[in-house]
């Protein structure tokens, strides 16, 4: 009798351990190369922070899917009327934020009201500009009344900056964020990585992963020795540099997709020279963007020509509007009076893309005479002193938000440009829902900018993902700036 019990207990165990060897892993280790300002979506600009946030910990009316498409999310369903001015958006039921306190549509009015306020600081305010008023019909029914019908409305409404938001958390979703998302914030050890929990309540389909840490790794050199040990199993924003050390491990799947992100050198165009319509495309004309594609982005970027990504369905192809011309350059200078060229400020954020097509135009430029100082800079002194007080010359940044063509026409915006005829493109586009009338519009406001050189159009941001072989779910493409976790899972 014993024996038997002994061999039925070993057994057991055999089975027990088996089960557990074979289970799939419920944690996971996500490198991410630039560390959040603070955990806030509504209140701030840098793509770091919608890249941990988004769809995790924060929702919003609707969402933007894996290939840009507008989905339900917090309103389960909407109606709109037949003038096109008033959303009727109905909500899930029993949906409680992270600390307990139910989600209704009380929360829906507070958080758009809050967002349009005069004294907003949503990074996009202008998002929510068309909206007139904000009724509670019910504690599950929301009636969203605008100005003029606007065609982007609900994909509007699917922005990071968009999402909900409780009365007695918001002014410390900073540094604890509290959403209504699958994953609750759990710690972030400033430095070095944000932890993220699965949240036990959450009112939709339950996610894979009960873990998630978002690792923070600034130098690329370093993402390659930390999957190689494993200590971190996927790289959703990978360098492009680097993809030849990994490429033909059986245990690394190698994704690249498309993004949103414009990568482009930003000119202030009330700075002389560059003021002058003529030294701006002379800049153009001596942009190489093939080197720079090749030399920045490990050849994987797509150039573009205006701003709007490749990928999008209302992108014309203007890349031939400038091709790489010395001598053109030089002739262009000429006529601005700078025949003996100029000098310069290039500052360059911390982003090896950045970095690197920094000293490649800087070298192209040269060339024409126009001598550049490349000045470094963080992020934060970046946002300070180029984005919020305009104070540089030229600099090189990614715009990763979607559909955002209309930056150039917001009044103060940091590339200092206006043009009436540019804002009135943008303008009928806000009035219009007509598909084909919007892409016309879209074409014409692509032009403009193209001919007005407004700045230096270089080349898509490809999204290169480098993840365990094992991991499912991850978002190939990046039509927002986001790592939505909802569906990842690893294989058994």
């Amino acid at each position: 009798m014993k024996l038997w019990k002994t061999l039925l207990a070993a057994a057991v165990l055999a089975v027990a351990t088996a089960t557990s060897a074979f289970a799939a892993r419920t944690d996971l280790v996500i490198g991410i190369p630039l560390e959040p300002p603070h955990l806030d979506p509504t209140a701030g600009a840098a793509a770091a922070i919608r890249e941990v946030t988004y769809a995790n910990v924060f929702e919003g009316l609707t969402r933007i899917g894996p290939n840009g498409e507008v989905l339900p999310d917090l309103a389960e369903s909407w109606t709109i009327s037949d003038d096109g001015k008033v959303y009727t958006f109905k909500l899930h039921s029993g949906v409680k934020f992270h600390d307990g306190a139910d989600f209704s549509a009380d929360d829906v009015k507070f958080s758009l009201d809050r967002a349009r306020a005069e004294n907003s600081i949503n990074a996009q305010k202008q998002l929510f500009a068309a909206i007139d008023k904000v009724d509670v019909v019910d504690p599950a029914t929301v009636k969203v009344t605008l100005t003029h019908p606007q065609g982007s409305f609900l994909y509007n409404m699917g922005w990071g900056d968009a999402v909900m938001v409780s009365p007695k958390s918001a002014d410390t979703n900073k540094e604890k964020p509290v959403g209504t998302g699958p994953f609750k914030f759990d710690s972030w050890a400033k430095g070095s990585s944000i932890t993220l929990l699965k949240s036990d309540h959450y009112w939709g389909a339950p996610v894979f992963l009960e873990k998630v840490e978002f690792r923070i790794v600034p130098d690329a050199a370093a993402a390659v020795p930390a999957l190689l040990s494993g200590d971190i199993q996927a790289f959703p924003f990978f360098d492009p540099d680097s993809v030849s050390q990994v490429k033909d491990d059986p245990r690394f799947k190698v994704v690249v997709g498309a993004t949103e992100g414009e990568t482009i050198l930003s000119i202030n165009n009330k700075q002389p020279p560059f003021d002058k319509l003529q030294v701006r495309q002379a800049i153009s004309y001596a942009l190489d963007r093939k080197a720079i594609i090749d030399g920045a982005s490990a050849g994987l970027g797509l150039p573009i020509g205006s701003h709007m990504s490749p990928a999008n369905k209302y992108y014309v192809d203007l890349t031939g509007r400038y091709p790489h011309d010395v001598a053109k350059a030089k002739e262009l200078l000429k006529e601005a009076g700078l025949e003996n060229g100029f000098k310069a400020t290039l500052k360059l954020p911390p982003p090896s893309y950045a970095r690197l097509g920094g000293e490649i135009i800087a070298s192209e430029l040269r060339d024409v005479g126009i001598n550049l100082e490349i000045i470094p800079v963080e992020w934060a002194q970046w946002l300070d002193q180029v984005f919020t007080k305009k104070d540089y010359d030229l600099t090189i940044v990614s715009h990763t938000e979607p559909n955002d063509i209309d930056i150039y026409a917001r009044k103060d915006y940091y590339f200092n440009y206006a043009n009436p005829a540019f804002n009135k493109v943008i303008a009928d586009l806000e009035l219009t829902s007509d598909e084909a009338k919007r892409k016309e519009l879209y074409a014409q406001a692509q032009k403009i900018l193209a001919d007005d050189a407004v700045v230096g159009f270089l080349y898509e941001l490809p999204k290169v993902g480098v993840w365990d072989a094992k991991l499912q779910g991850l978002w190939e493409s990046a039509p927002i700036p986001a790592n939505d976790l909802t569906k990842v899972k690893w294989s058994d």
